[in-house]
């Protein structure tokens, strides 16, 4: 991993030593800080730097200083590494020099002398954590750009491949022209795709459609089942072969044998059903004793079929109380092959739901009510969480718990999914005795323990871990902040494309059961329209007015909020912040 270094410059010693305290207080060893006693020096410094191979996230300059001033400075210092972030340091700049640092240098944050400890310490770890987040873009462009080279490479082969396939097809039905059986090949749907020139002889008339069925029961004028033809039971997946069957052609009746087998593509689906037949009249001759075997074979055929029916609804019924990705992670295929304490680590992202002030409704309900109300909500909301490739873990009452195993982003779409079904069911309970309803939603990734516990004769599949609280404790705090959507840091540093949401910093709490604080951000692209666009407009004043509160700097704060709240007297978020900065 590349070193990283801060550096300071001023020309008061006393000012340089203690900035490298107090940075060496709040990062201990994770960077090298490195101090200046003037403009030039700080320039050697930083070309050495670079030299050896360090980055430079930050540096921390004064405004005025002898040798050079600090707009000049940052100027230069910008030319030989353009993205290292600017702070000025000084309670003498002018407003030319901060707007020459502005422009020509991209100042990144103005600290007034004398400083608050705390104040440095915030503005250091966010312009840090915008370098990184800045670099980690730059590089995700990079992988971005190598995939769509790649991409295209595939796209030629691709286009080789298909010559190559066409070129294969036409030998194909070649040799399936040359074959001395009748050959038919069936789309998915039925429609018939080849048939060769020995299959239109034996059909006659009928090879012109594949719907008709040209096929008799042998030894009756009944027509043959279509579903328990081998082309039928081919586009099940079933290989078979059939020889109680006739053709029925003007005066001539033909015996025939027919077989049939599925054609897979490579994602497992049937793509193809292949159906061979020819003339057995000399061969049935000689089989007439054989005739009753074949019967009570086809009966065996009919009860087998019967049962691996039965065997997958008994699969389908199970895969509602396990589901199968959760089988999945396991390692396994079916739920009889789960053991009691099996168990794989893994990072998730955990979503949790919850409807607000659900005991208050419940209490107006009957217990039948109340079982009919639940099941139609969590069935509309289900679909939102398996088509974002998420999982129901539990249903805990009326709260739902979800695991997504793949990005981060499955979740976050998941819940705004959720959010918006919401809002359709709401459209049908408009009228007295079915008041609206209101979900929070908490997000949270991070590593969690999968597995079964219970004993031999009862076990159940659950999640452990202190990711999953978190994200509980991040819903709960959605019902304080009065807002549907609320994300952990760890959750939004994992998402692939953060700008495609609309997302605001919200607070850093420490939750029940957590020593250290948690940043939370809310994804407010599910509110209401009005609402929605009310943040928007509000958004930069709305962070300006953190950044001046965790300064400190409540006036000045509580000014922004009361902008932010005449423009969307909405925002929950605003109040709350407006009273602690008039508390």
């Amino acid at each position: 991993m590349t070193q990283q270094a801060i550096v300071c410059v001023d020309d008061e010693a006393t000012v340089l030593k203690s900035l490298k305290t107090e940075l060496k207080e709040a990062f201990g060893n994770d960077y090298l800080i490195e101090i200046a006693e003037g403009g030039n020096d700080a320039l050697e410094l930083v070309a050495e730097l670079l030299e050896d191979g360090y980055e430079i996230p930050l540096i921390i300059s004064d405004y005025v200083m002898p040798d050079m001033k600090g707009d000049e400075l940052l100027r230069q210092v910008h030319q030989l590494s353009p993205k290292t972030l600017k702070v000025m340091l000084t309670g003498q700049a002018t407003i030319e020099g901060v707007a020459n640092a502005i422009k020509h240098a991209k100042l990144y944050r103005y600290i007034t002398k004398p400083w608050e400890a705390e104040d440095l310490k915030l503005t250091v770890t966010e312009a840090v954590y915008s370098y990184l987040q800045d670099k980690k873009l730059a590089e995700q462009n990079a992988k971005l750009q190598e995939m769509n080279q790649a991409l295209e490479a595939l796209n030629r082969e691709q286009a080789d491949l298909i010559a190559k396939l066409h070129e294969s097809e036409s030998r194909l039905r070649q040799f399936l022209e040359a074959v001395p059986v009748g050959i038919e090949v069936i789309a998915p749907q039925g429609q018939l795709y080849f048939i060769n020139q020995r299959a239109q002889e034996l059909r006659g008339q009928t090879a012109i459609s594949s719907a008709i069925n040209p096929f008799y029961v042998a030894g009756t004028n009944e027509p043959y089942p279509w579903e328990k033809l081998p082309r039928s039971r081919a586009l099940k997946g079933e290989t078979s072969t059939i020889d109680d069957v006739e053709i029925h052609r003007d005066t001539k009746i033909i015996p025939i044998e027919i077989w049939g087998t599925p054609i897979y593509d490579r994602t497992g689906n049937i793509s193809y059903a292949i159906v061979a037949f020819q003339d057995i009249t000399e061969r049935k001759k000689a089989e007439a004793d054989r005739q009753k075997f074949i019967e009570e074979l086809f009966e065996l055929n009919a009860n087998l079929e019967i049962a691996l029916q039965k065997e997958s609804e008994l699969t389908r019924a199970a895969s509602r109380f396990v589901p199968n990705q959760f089988l999945s992670l396991l390692g396994h295929q079916s739920i009889v092959d789960v053991k009691l304490g099996e168990a794989v680590q893994q990072e998730m992202t955990v979503l949790f739901s919850d409807i607000r002030s659900f005991t208050t409704m419940s209490e107006t309900m009957t217990p039948q009510d109340n079982f009919k109300f639940i099941n139609a909500f969590l069935s509309r909301m289900e679909p939102a969480i398996v088509e974002n490739n998420g999982f129901i873990d539990k249903y805990i009452g009326d709260a739902i718990m979800a695991l997504f195993g793949g990005s981060a982003d499955d979740a976050v779409k998941a819940g705004l999914a959720m959010l918006k079904m919401l809002t359709e069911y709401n459209t049908t309970r408009g009228r007295p005795g079915r008041p609206t309803l209101q979900i929070g939603i908490g997000i949270h990734t991070g590593s969690l323990m999968l597995g079964t516990v219970g004993g031999d004769s009862r076990m159940d599949g659950t999640v452990i871990s202190d990711a999953v609280n978190l994200a509980a404790r991040i819903e709960n705090l959605t019902k304080e902040y009065g807002v549907s959507l609320l994300i952990s840091q760890q959750t939004l540093s994992r998402l692939q494309n953060p700008m495609e949401h609309n997302i605001r910093f919200i607070d850093r709490v420490t939750v029940k059961g957590k020593s250290k604080a948690v940043a939370v951000f809310e994804v407010f692209d599910g509110d209401e329209p009005q609402i929605q666009a009310g943040k928007l407009a509000t958004k930069s004043m709305f962070e300006e007015g953190l950044f001046l509160c965790y300064r400190h700097c409540f006036r000045e704060a509580a000014l922004l909020f009361q902008d932010c709240l005449r423009i969307n007297p909405n925002d929950t978020i605003a109040q709350i912040y407006l009273q602690r900065c008039q508390s």
